[in-house]
Order: structure tokens, then C-alpha cells, then sequence
């Protein structure tokens, strides 16, 4: 007899969308394992800014998110695109170089916004706009990132606490302490269980499914070194603690196929001033994601990327890979006054170097070649263009400049009016983009390509999706839309085995 139908490991936002679509499709008896005590509860979602990637033909589609909405914005609708599903899959295939999984790429895109809209009215999700992420404002209306219009109310914090509230009533059960150290196959192969250890020591926990939402490796020095290189090992980490690829090496322990890029990771541009971790109670609030408006110098002082390539919600998973590549993996971000009031408002928890000059700036820098750094300004100035040529913070504007070895080739505008600002910046691995092999219906494929019966996937642990690069806000949409599969799943399991355990005593 098992414990329950349905176990979820872990209790980010893809194993709770798990959890509750298990609950939602008719599991009696659903239990989540958090390793994390409570009061870290909720993985990687709760450093997260919330904000959602999803497709729609009209932007009055995403209305029924945002009530109340062209009240607080004026004509709001003005300043969306529509974002269609080829557009979403166009981004897709363009940030990793045509390397997403041609399957789950498509099942993420064309579930999109259902997603979405089931987190809003299944999973309790109060919707918000993200206009301190992704709106600029353009005299007075809110110009927004196509796409990137809506997010979790309160961010990852309130996205973490809806899905338990829900969860709680629903009746999953959540156990906190609960480490999940292996995993229960039965004579047939079928996933039947997990062992724990918690503050009583070891047990089984026994169950028709088992979904794994425990995330990727990006906590472990050893895997993030083994796999992604000694930069990334030695890097900050933008997230929880306890993702340390418990559930990638239990899988593939019991036969599980690794897919997708293990030498990648989502490492944004974040204050080199933190420590190892982010701290918690600052969530997101640590990224630096304003560079497109100024440059960024490295120790050497020069320059290492083209800060205006596109805008800063398709370049900054990559970005920051690039600043832990560099001396000491850290850069400096260098704005004037004349675009200072463009940075985003998490900018504000730091304190930035400042000067009336440039040369006082660079002045006050640690990086190892100041002479190096203030000729790279001045070229950079000599070969950039003034705001008023057409400087548009909205689009890509095409202001590039022309004659350097590497050109910033959008928001090239001189650095030429004080006070000047630097702010630091190192890469912070938010999840790492190896894992699982899974089908369409979140099923973890083995290494003889065949489903391993009653063992799931979903968020971090699935592989394939992304490469190189990330379109910002599919992390969350990916993980709510495969748990949600997962948990669907893993409902139709435990029915199919309760039927199959019935008929056996009806025999």
C-alpha cells in the first residue's frame, strides 16, 4: 500500500504547479519534500522577478490578468506588441542559436499563456505589470518589452507564498527537512518512492509517481566546476543554497538520461559588493541589469562585450557568463547623468562610485590598469554619438558607434555629462541548464530512450531548453507549464495503478 499518490520533490514554482495539477486531476494524497528548513523554503523562485514569458495575438488578451489596469496606466494598451507564438519561438531559437529541443520548445511556447492564465485561477497567482523590469516610459505612456508585460504579484516572494497558500488549501501536504537521498524502483522498474532523511533519520516515503522539482546543480562547487568550468565554480550564487543537483544524480543513478547544455548556465550580471549568496531578503534586487545604457570595463580596463547588442532581457543570462570569464570576474557598469534616471530601480541597493570626471571615477576603481580604463572611455567617447542624434530607450535604436574593435552597437551614447556613476558587477549562476531527458508529458527518459515508469521531471531538472543564453521570464513559464504536465501526469499514473491494484483484488 502506498503513502501517497503522488510525492513532489522540492517546492519551487515548478513542483508546487506539479502539486497542484496532481491535486487539480484527481490525486487524493499529494506530498511535497522540501529539503530547505521553512523559513528557506521555496527554492530559486523566491530571488526571482516574478516576471512571465507567454505568447498572445492581442495585448487585451492578458486583460483579465491585470483588472483594474487602465486605471493606474495611462492608455496602456498603447504600449504593448502583440507577441505571437512564432515570435516566442523566434526568441527562443535566436538566444540559443537554434539549440532548444524542437519538442519541448513547442509545448512551452503553445502552452504559454494557458499557463499563465491556470497560475492566475487555479494556482491563486496575483498578476501584476512588471513596469519596474520591463516598461520604459516614453512621455507618458509605459512602452514594454515584448512579452514581458505581466509578473507575480510582490515578485518571486508573493509568487512562492501563493502556490503554498494554494497548496495548503488544496491539501498537499509539505514536509521542510525532508532530503531526499534515493530513489525506490520496484521489481518492474517503476518509481515507487523516495528515501529521506530528516530530523528522525533515515525512511521510506512510498507513492504511485514521483515528480522531481528539485532543481539544478548551481549551489554545488564540485558540479558547477566539474561541468561548467573552474570561472563558474568559483562564482557568487544568485538563489537558494540547497540546489545541489540532488535529484540529477539520483535520477541518472537509476538509469536517467542527462540531456541538454551541462556546460551552460543562466549567471546574471548581479553586485560583485554581495557575498557568496545573495542575500535573501534582498530576492532579485541585487541584478544590474542597466549596462546597455553605459559600458562595462573589466580589470584591464577595457571593454569585453557589446553592451547594446539587444536589450537587456535577452543578453543578460549571457552577460553575466561573460563578467566571470573576466580578471577576478568582475566589471565595472559606467553611466553619465544623462541616462542615470533609465536604471532600474534595483540598482538603488547599492552605492555607486561617483565623480564630476571621469578620470576622478576611474580613480576610485579596483581594477588593475586605471590608464588602460580611461583611454577605453575616451575612445569609446570619441566614437559615440550624442543623445540627441536619436537615442531611444525603448527599442533598439541603431545609435551605434563606428571605428571600434568592439562596437556597442544600439544606445552608443558619449559618456559626457556629470556627475558620472559606476556601479560593480560580477555573474551570479541563478540555475544551470543540464538535466533530464523528458517527453512531452514531463516522463524522464532512461538511457534505452524508453520512459522509466512513474519517475517525472519538471523547472530545473528538465535539459534541452536553453543554450548559451535565455530569453528572460521563460524560467518561470517553463517550470509552471511542465509541472503542470507533471502533475497531470503522475495523476493518471496513480489512477491507472489504483485501477490495476483493484482489479487484482477483484481477481
Amino acid at each position: 500500500m502506498s503513502d501517497y499518490d503522488v510525492i513532489v520533490v522540492g517546492a519551487g514554482n515548478a513542483a508546487l504547479a506539479a502539486a497542484v495539477s496532481a491535486r487539480e486531476n484527481g490525486a487524493a494524497r499529494v506530498v511535497v519534500l522540501e529539503k530547505a528548513p521553512r523559513e528557506m523554503r521555496g527554492g530559486n523562485t523566491h530571488w526571482s522577478g516574478g516576471v512571465l514569458r507567454f505568447a498572445f495575438d492581442d495585448p487585451r488578451e492578458i486583460g483579465p490578468l491585470l483588472p483594474g489596469v487602465e486605471d493606474e496606466f495611462v492608455d496602456f494598451y498603447d504600449g504593448i506588441q502583440p507577441y505571437t507564438g512564432a515570435d516566442f519561438h523566434g526568441d527562443l531559437m535566436r538566444v540559443t542559436s537554434g539549440q532548444t529541443d524542437p519538442v519541448l520548445s513547442r509545448v512551452l511556447v503553445d502552452n504559454s499563456k494557458e499557463t499563465v492564465f491556470w497560475m492566475n485561477t487555479v494556482g491563486g497567482i496575483k498578476m501584476e505589470p512588471a513596469v519596474t523590469l520591463t516598461g520604459v516610459r516614453k512621455g507618458n505612456k509605459v512602452v514594454w518589452a515584448r512579452g514581458l508585460v505581466v509578473r507575480a504579484e510582490h515578485e518571486g516572494v508573493g509568487l512562492s507564498r501563493s502556490w503554498f497558500a494554494t497548496c495548503e488549501r488544496m491539501g498537499v501536504e509539505v514536509r521542510y527537512g525532508a532530503a531526499v537521498i534515493g530513489l525506490l524502483l520496484d521489481e518492474k522498474g517503476h518509481a515507487r518512492g523516495v528515501q529521506i532523511r530528516d530530523d528522525e533519520g533515515l525512511s521510506d516515503v512510498l507513492g504511485r509517481a514521483v515528480v522531481l522539482g528539485c532543481g539544478g546543480f548551481e549551489a554545488n562547487v564540485q558540479m558547477r566546476t566539474q561541468n561548467i568550468g573552474p570561472l563558474v565554480g568559483a562564482a557568487k550564487v544568485r538563489g537558494t543554497p540547497h540546489n545541489q543537483g540532488d535529484g540529477l544524480r539520483l535520477a541518472m543513478a537509476n538509469g536517467a538520461m542527462p540531456w541538454g547544455q551541462w556546460s551552460g548556465c543562466h549567471a546574471t550580471p548581479i553586485s560583485a559588493d554581495w557575498g557568496n549568496f545573495a542575500p535573501r531578503e534582498l530576492t532579485d534586487r541585487s541584478n544590474r541589469l542597466s549596462y546597455l545604457y553605459g559600458v562595462m570595463i573589466n580589470r584591464r580596463g577595457q571593454r569585453f562585450v557589446d553592451e547594446g547588442e539587444d536589450g537587456a532581457m535577452f543578453t543578460y543570462a549571457k552577460y553575466g557568463r561573460a563578467i566571470l570569464a573576466e580578471p577576478g570576474a568582475k566589471a565595472y557598469q559606467i553611466f553619465d547623468s544623462q541616462v542615470v534616471h533609465l536604471l532600474e530601480p534595483r540598482y538603488s541597493t547599492s552605492e555607486p562610485l561617483t565623480s564630476d570626471t571621469l578620470e576622478g571615477l576611474i580613480a576610485q576603481m579596483d581594477i588593475d590598469d586605471k590608464k588602460q580604463a580611461l583611454l577605453t572611455v575616451q575612445e569609446y567617447n570619441a566614437r559615440a554619438r550624442h543623445a540627441t542624434e536619436g537615442f531611444d530607450p525603448t527599442q533598439k535604436d541603431g545609435l551605434s558607434t563606428s571605428g571600434l574593435a568592439l562596437e556597442k552597437t544600439n544606445w552608443a551614447t558619449k559618456l559626457e555629462k556629470a556627475p558620472f556613476y559606476a556601479y560593480t558587477a560580477t555573474g551570479g549562476i541563478t540555475f544551470t541548464f543540464g538535466g533530464l531527458k523528458v517527453d512531452e508529458n514531463a516522463r524522464v527518459i532512461g538511457t534505452d530512450w524508453r520512459p522509466i515508469p512513474g519517475l517525472l521531471a519538471c523547472g530545473e531538472m528538465i535539459g534541452g531548453l536553453f543554450y548559451d543564453n535565455y530569453p528572460a521570464g521563460t524560467g518561470l513559464v517553463s517550470g509552471a507549464t511542465f509541472g503542470r504536465i507533471a502533475g497531470r501526469t503522475a495523476a493518471q499514473i496513480q489512477s491507472n495503478s489504483r485501477a490495476m491494484e483493484l482489479e487484482g483484488v477483484g481477481a
